[in-house]
């Protein structure tokens, strides 16, 4: 039976406004440690990132973390994982971060999580993959976002036939399932396309 191995979380290196966003990231966390699954993650020490990261660590879990050198000082890189890799640019970090991963996790974050998310849904949509991408939308987060997305489905730029596919959760214990249900779908009608990046 195939099952997912690696999730990769995008998500804020602050903790935001809500608790919510924290306590979300903490348990998700333990979640995939508790499962088995690995996390694949920007590498920082800092908000959303750090608490995710620092979780699956506290429960026994293994952790990627993929940072740019320009990044290792700002984000307050996390030397404790067990796998770090520093990486010259941006593209190389997103790269690394898809080949390490077998489907994509979305928590509340900043320009860089929404950039890191679309750029997912664009290869979905292009069919260039068929991990599954999830987008938590704890406390509403999401939500500007999904609003925005069926917005554009209404005026026609997103087609039917052109769907941009993703999951939806607002429960942090109904993601892995969502997630396990999609990914478990896709391997019977397998994709053999890549980004190209």
């Amino acid at each position: 039976m195939h099952r997912i191995r690696k999730i990769c979380v995008y998500c804020g290196s602050s903790v935001g406004a809500d608790p919510a966003f924290v306590a979300a990231a903490r348990s998700f966390g333990r979640i995939l440690a508790e499962n088995g699954i690995g996390l694949v993650y920007g590498g920082g020490d800092l908000g959303l990132m750090g608490a995710v990261a620092h979780a699956v660590l506290g429960a026994g879990g293994h952790v990627t973390g993929i940072i740019p050198r320009f990044l290792k000082k700002r984000e307050n890189m996390l030397d404790s994982v067990q796998e770090l890799l520093v990486v010259d640019d941006m593209h190389e970090r997103k790269r690394l971060m898809f080949e390490h991963a077998d489907a994509f996790v979305a928590l509340p974050g900043g320009i860089g999580t929404l950039e890191e998310l679309v750029e997912q849904l664009t290869w979905v949509q292009l069919q260039r993959h068929d991990k599954p991408v999830l987008i938590a939308d704890i406390a509403g987060f999401w939500a500007p976002l999904l609003a925005l997305l069926d917005h554009m489905r209404e005026l026609g730029f997103i087609r039917p036939h052109f769907e941009a596919r993703y999951l939806v959760r607002d429960r942090v214990e109904d993601i892995l399932p969502a997630l396990q249900e999609a990914f478990a779908a896709a391997r019977d009608e397998r994709l053999e396309l890549r980004p190209e990046f």
